[in-house]
């Protein structure tokens, strides 16, 4: 769920190798299982494929991650609690953008419409379900949305309408909210700890190949 972070740490076109395979198959991960899915794409996209996987893995294990979702699930969350999360970094990171990103001359509006236009082109290579979500996010424009409140609001709703018995994500955003101090701390101090971890997985696949 996490979109707009996968999508900035596929590298940058200038400096990553085939940089548009990495950001597709990055983005096609989320639908993508186990390792006859990722073996049936190229290997430049592959590489995509087993970033985003890698992204997760250090989400998942990294303590002030592990605190913001037990905190979610002591609010009422339960096992929906990784999910919020997931959308609600997302919203701290399209918040903050210039501080995060590494063009400060591109802001995220510009950062998103390149985005849509790099996958749209090559949706075809996406699994048919992010093929039709890939089409409502760029009609409207989740990746911008997510810098509002707002955004996260109707984000979460629109999984709990869309998710059988996820009815209490609607709830996600006010829970979020109430200790947002909190948790943008924890964000601070796992987002930092993420891009190096990145760049670190990066340079040993380079080093290797």
């Amino acid at each position: 769920m996490n979109f707009l972070a996968h999508l900035l740490l596929s590298g940058t076109p200038a400096i990553t190798p085939n940089y548009e395979d990495v950001v597709v198959g990055n983005f096609a991960a989320e639908a993508v299982r186990g390792q006859a899915g990722l073996l049936a794409y190229a290997p430049a996209v592959q590489r995509g494929i087993r970033l985003h996987r890698f992204i997760d893995t250090f989400t998942d294990a990294h303590p002030a991650v592990r605190r913001t979702t037990a905190r979610l699930r002591e609010a009422g969350l339960g096992k929906w609690a990784g999910v919020v999360s997931d959308v609600a970094y997302d919203h701290l990171l399209a918040r903050d953008f210039p501080q995060y990103h590494s063009n400060p001359a591109e802001p995220l509006p510009a950062f998103a419409q390149r985005m849509y236009a790099l996958l749209h082109a090559r949706r075809h290579e996406l699994p048919e379900r992010l093929q039709q979500m890939l089409h409502y996010m760029r009609q409207g424009d989740w990746l911008t949305g997510y810098a509002h409140p707002t955004g996260l609001e109707q984000a979460l709703l629109g999984l709990s309408r869309r998710v059988p018995a996820a009815a209490v994500l609607a709830t996600g955003a006010a829970a979020f909210q109430k200790e947002l101090p909190t948790y943008e701390a924890d964000f601070a101090e796992f987002w930092p700890e993420l891009r190096a971890a990145v760049a670190d997985y990066v340079f040993s696949l380079d080093k290797n190949n």
